[in-house]
């Protein structure tokens, strides 16, 4: 049956507990990304991680129909960036010089989770295009209304980010990473698409860890041990303690605490243990979902050489390898997983400003951000250290 959307309902709520679970993640489940389902944003609120006392506001776009939920939209009002991963700076400073307020600004997103895959969350009875129509038009009146400067869609997937630009939003590019599985058998296979040098250093430091007693396994779903999750919220402290003012640490105990309840079947541990030693010396936290993998947090007590990448990199390619995952999308930064082939891609946020001054400044000039980015982009993936046909 199709819905006329005339009949809609649309309301902001401020909780995820407002929505239904088995609604809301019936309407979750086409996406690719594990990180709008119902439970992985409500323990972000309850565990106090993306919750007003950090500038989380939760104002959640529901809109219904005959009493359904038929459409969606995770949103969050902010009067800060941070947490965000779309490094919005230069366009605040933007703003500061022209003595224009940048905040409040209304923000859909998974919260600390920069992985694309955002787009509405829509019933396919309904019709799309007139649902998303009034999706937007409802976020431009909840904006205008209320003095909220900004909007902003971020880690949107492609199609999504483009068809934002009917309603009055720009498309900006960022650069991330991708691992995509050629139908290997092995990951030998993997390592045979490397040049030679490349292969050499990725089996000398799997072999030196090995060398060194320290061995590798990775545990998925129920067979996951409870004591691992505890032992993550540690280390996912003590790895952004290391850069100081510049990490990261945005998840609380209480997160980590909720997870085996809440996201046990969606996770995986990559975990490494010394000889002698019954805890884990160094733990990596993978999200999946059909055929796409995603790594998140990790961490390590004590300074092994390559442990890392091992726990971050070999052993979840292996693992995908062994699942038939078609995907892994590694986390942002660091130009050493171009070394280890990962391939740069295009990820997307879209922004609008309500105020015509700073439509202009960004419009003007996301062209040639875009541009640079596209370029940072290619010069990444000349660092790919695949066979060259010649």
């Amino acid at each position: 049956m199709t819905v006329p959307t005339d009949q809609l309902t649309l309301r902001f709520a401020r909780s995820m507990n407002e929505a239904d679970q088995a609604a809301w993640d019936a309407l979750a489940e086409p996406l690719d990304t594990p990180f709008f389902e119902w439970a992985w944003l409500k323990l972000l609120e309850d565990s106090g991680s993306a919750a007003p006392a950090k500038g989380w506001y939760p104002n959640h776009l529901l809109a219904q129909a005959e009493g359904r939920l038929v459409g969606a939209l995770p949103l969050y009002l902010k009067w800060h960036s941070d947490g965000e991963f779309v490094f919005d700076q230069l366009w605040g400073e933007a703003a500061s010089r022209l003595g224009l307020p940048y905040y409040p600004r209304l923000v859909s997103a998974s919260p600390f989770t920069p992985a694309t895959g955002l787009r509405f969350l829509t019933d396919p009875t309904v019709n799309q295009v007139r649902l998303s129509r009034r999706l937007f038009e409802t976020i431009e009146q909840y904006c205008l209304g209320n003095g909220i400067q900004g909007a902003a869609l971020l880690f949107a997937e492609p199609d999504f980010a483009a068809a934002s630009e009917d309603y009055g939003f720009t498309a900006w590019r960022h650069q991330g990473y991708l691992w995509r599985n050629r139908d290997f058998a092995t990951f030998d296979d993997f390592l045979g698409t490397l040049n030679a040098n490349r292969r050499k250093a990725i089996r000398h430091e799997r072999q030196a860890l090995a060398a060194a007693g320290v061995t590798v396994e990775i545990v998925s779903g129920a067979d996951i041990p409870d004591s691992f999750f505890p032992v993550m919220r540690e280390l996912y402290d003590r790895t952004n303690a290391k850069f100081g003012p510049w990490g990261c640490r945005y998840l609380t105990g209480e997160f980590f605490e909720g997870l085996p309840a809440a996201f046990r079947h969606r996770l995986a541990f990559a975990a490494a243990f010394t000889p002698g030693r019954r805890q884990p010396v160094g733990l990596a936290m993978l999200a999946h979902k059909r055929d796409i993998l995603f790594g998140r947090y990790w961490g390590a007590f004590e300074d092994i050489p390559f442990l890392h990448f091992e726990l971050c990199y070999y052993a979840p390619i292996a693992w995908a390898i062994g699942r038939g995952i078609r995907r892994y999308d590694p986390g942002m930064g660091g130009a050493h997983k171009a070394r280890r082939g990962f391939v740069s891609v295009s990820s997307y946020s879209s922004h609008r400003f309500f105020d015509p001054r700073m439509d202009m400044i960004f419009r003007t000039h996301i062209d040639r951000v875009n541009q640079l980015e596209k370029h940072y982009i290619d010069e990444l993936n000349e660092l790919l250290p695949v066979k060259r046909r010649g």
